[in-house]
C-alpha cells in the first residue's frame, strides 16, 4: 500500500545505516560527469572515477544522467555492479511554457534517439506516452528550478507533477523548495527520491533507499512509495564549500573547452569561472593566478552566496502563493 504521508520518508544518516544493513539498497540518481557540457574537464569527473567513488561511498546503484547524452557509457564496462544508464533530457513543451528536466533510466540508444526527437518537438505528453509504451523508469527533476532567463509557469507545477510517478528532492535547492517538493509528492501521491543532481563529484550526499535485487524492481518500490530519502539542502555555508570546490577544479583542469558553459546558479561567479576558463587569460600565468585568489577571496567571503540564497527566498515568497503552499 502506498504511503503518502512524504515527510515520513526522510531519514537521518544514522537511521539510514540501519536499514542499509537490513537489506535496503542505496542510490544517488542524478548526477553528471564530464560528458555533461557545464562540468569542468578533470580527471576526477571521468565517469569511471566516479563509479568508484560512488561505490565507496555506499552506492548499490549507479547511474550518470548528463545532459542529453549517453556518452559516458561508451566507455564504461556496463558489467560493472550495479551500473545503471542514465540522462538527463531536457523539454520545453509549448502549452507550459518552460523547460522541464527529466531523468530516464534503463534505455538504450535507440531508445534514447526516438525520446530526444520527440523533446526536440516540444511534445511532453508524446514524450511521456513513449516512456510508458517502453516501460522505462522515469523521474521529474527539482520541479521548481527553471533555466536562467525562462519565465516559469508557476501554475502548471501540479499538473505537471499529476503526469510524473516520481518527482526529486534536489541537494542544490534551499530546504523550503524541497518542502514544498514534499508537500506536492504526498498531495499527489508521488514517488520520492533525493539526489545531489551534483556537477562536481559530490555523489552520494543525498539518496534514496529501497528495496530491489534489480534496479526496476528498487525504482518500482519508490513509484510506490516504499522508499526512504536521506536528503541535503543548499544553504549559505554550502554554497561558499561548493564554489571553493568549482575553483580547485578549475585551477586544476588542463584540457581547457571554452564551449563548455559552467553555471553556479550564481550569474556574477559564472561570468568570473567563464574568464578562468579561458585560453586568453590562462596565456598570462601572473594574471590568471591574481584573478584566480581574488575570486576564491570573493567566493570565500560569502557575499555572492548570500545574495543568492536572499534572492531565492523572494522568489519563494511568489511561489507558495502560487501553488497555495505555505511554511507551517
Amino acid at each position: 500500500m502506498k504511503d503518502n504521508n512524504a515527510a515520513k520518508r526522510i531519514l537521518s544518516v544514522s537511521d539510514a545505516e540501519v536499514f542499509r544493513r537490513h537489506g535496503w539498497q542505496a542510490a544517488d540518481l542524478h548526477v553528471h560527469t564530464i560528458f555533461s557540457p557545464d562540468v569542468i574537464s578533470v580527471g576526477s569527473m571521468h565517469p569511471e572515477k566516479l563509479y568508484l567513488r560512488a561505490r565507496e561511498n555506499g552506492m548499490d546503484y549507479v547511474t550518470f544522467t548528463d545532459h542529453d547524452t549517453l556518452d559516458a557509457y561508451d566507455i564504461l564496462n556496463p558489467d560493472m555492479p550495479g551500473l545503471v544508464r542514465g540522462v538527463e533530457i531536457k523539454i520545453k513543451d509549448r502549452s507550459i511554457g518552460h523547460t522541464i528536466h527529466v531523468n530516464v533510466y534503463e534505455l538504450d540508444r535507440g531508445q534514447f534517439q526516438i525520446l530526444e526527437e520527440i523533446a526536440t518537438e516540444g511534445d511532453l505528453h508524446g514524450f511521456l506516452d513513449c516512456l510508458e509504451t517502453e516501460r522505462l523508469p522515469f523521474v521529474y527533476n527539482h520541479p521548481l528550478w527553471f533555466e536562467p532567463g525562462e519565465r516559469p509557469n508557476l501554475k502548471a507545477i501540479p499538473d505537471l507533477v499529476e503526469l510524473f510517478p516520481v518527482i526529486e528532492y534536489n541537494m542544490h535547492r534551499v530546504r523550503r523548495k524541497n518542502e514544498m517538493i514534499v508537500e506536492l509528492a504526498e498531495r499527489h501521491g508521488k514517488g520520492l527520491i533525493a539526489s545531489t543532481d551534483t556537477h562536481s563529484g559530490m555523489i552520494g550526499q543525498a539518496y534514496t533507499l529501497s528495496r530491489g535485487k534489480s534496479f526496476r524492481e528498487f525504482f518500482n518500490n519508490i513509484r510506490a512509495g516504499k522508499s526512504f530519502i536521506v536528503v541535503g539542502d543548499l544553504t549559505k555555508q554550502n554554497l561558499v564549500h561548493e564554489m571553493k570546490l568549482w575553483l580547485d577544479l578549475l585551477s586544476g583542469q588542463e584540457d581547457i573547452n571554452s564551449k563548455r558553459e559552467i553555471h553556479t546558479g550564481i550569474s556574477q561567479v559564472d561570468r568570473l569561472i567563464a574568464l578562468l576558463s579561458s585560453n586568453t587569460l590562462r596565456d598570462f600565468p601572473r594574471v590568471y593566478r591574481a584573478f584566480l585568489a581574488a575570486t576564491y577571496k570573493l567566493a570565500g567571503s560569502g557575499l555572492p552566496a548570500a545574495l543568492y540564497i536572499r534572492r531565492e527566498c523572494f522568489r519563494i515568497c511568489q511561489m507558495e502563493q502560487q501553488l497555495g503552499i505555505y511554511a507551517h
